[in-house]
């Protein structure tokens, strides 16, 4: 299977591209090499990489700067989802994309299903619901997988921002009241291998589905399981204090959805794998973190 992945250097397409072998021969593109809001770009890329299946890993995430890059926000990932649907439409080839819990509200008390009605607070979720809907306008040979609270070995993620602080303060203080489930970019690509190869026999497979680990947890006892973890292997000499605040007391321009958890069910049993446990990848993840 060949496949063309953009958004190669950040946290989810790193991973998707470490995964490439003989029977998953990844061409992997980053925001330099490859511009998803140009159809000339996008027409360039495929006739090179001749791909099977596309995986799309790029995307305008900064959700606080959206609310003023409006425009630049639906460009990305919105606008680029009708190029690269319509493309991937004309050349059969099925595309996986990448969504958020930002699509919803928040104000569900449990956790959301595919089915559930989108109601996004900000900017940010806005754009990528409306990239849900061209992608779907565009072309049915497409998975929509929709992540929450992604952290990796590249970029800048939580785990990266509370280790930073926790090096230099006495005392965080944290959200309590945002509840869902930490997304390893690594648990991410693994799942990313089991849809294509679902896809590439089960044409029927192609829809919108949610990937969640366990357990659920906030913000602050994920940040203090963080410290902990990284006490424990060496690689915080002092542990912190971290007290919790309330999504009010936390300044922020864009509204955060208070519960973003996400039912997986359909994508487990349609792909037939079980949710992966987030703290073994946090594990695996703060070791890497160790000097040699």
């Amino acid at each position: 299977m060949r496949v063309l992945v953009t958004g190669c250097h950040g946290q989810v397409g790193s991973e998707v591209v470490a995964l490439s072998d003989e029977t998953f021969q990844v061409s992997a593109y980053g925001r330099g090499d490859l511009d998803i809001t140009s159809a000339e770009a996008i027409d360039r890329r495929f006739d090179e990489a001749m791909p099977d299946l596309v995986v799309n890993c790029a995307a305008y995430t900064a959700v606080d700067r959206a609310e003023d890059e409006s425009g630049l926000a639906h460009a990305v990932n919105a606008d680029a989802l009708a190029l690269l649907g319509r493309v991937c439409a004309d050349r059969h080839v099925g595309i996986i994309h990448f969504s958020t819990d930002y699509v919803f509200d928040g104000r569900k008390p449990t956790p959301y299903v595919e089915d559930d009605a989108p109601n996004p607070l900000g900017v940010y979720g806005a754009s990528k619901l409306a990239g849900e809907e061209q992608l779907r306008a565009a072309t049915h040979r497409h998975i929509i997988l929709r992540v929450s609270w992604v952290f990796g070995r590249v970029g800048r993620s939580f785990v990266d921002t509370v280790l930073r602080l926790a090096r230099s303060r006495k005392r965080l203080t944290v959200v309590d009241d945002q509840i869902g489930s930490p997304s390893p970019a690594t648990a991410i690509a693994d799942a990313v291998r089991r849809i294509a190869e679902t896809v590439d026999t089960t044409e029927d497979a192609w829809g919108t589905y949610h990937f969640s680990t366990v357990p659920t947890l906030s913000w602050c006892a994920f940040a203090r399981r963080i410290v902990s973890t990284a006490a424990q292997i060496g690689l915080l000499e002092d542990v912190p204090e971290i007290l919790p605040i309330t999504t009010a007391e936390w300044p922020a321009k864009a509204a955060r959805p208070l519960n973003s958890r996400l039912d997986s069910t359909k994508a487990a049993r349609t792909f037939a794998y079980e949710a992966q446990r987030w703290d073994r990848h946090l594990q695996e993840y703060l070791r890497s973190r160790l000097p040699a």
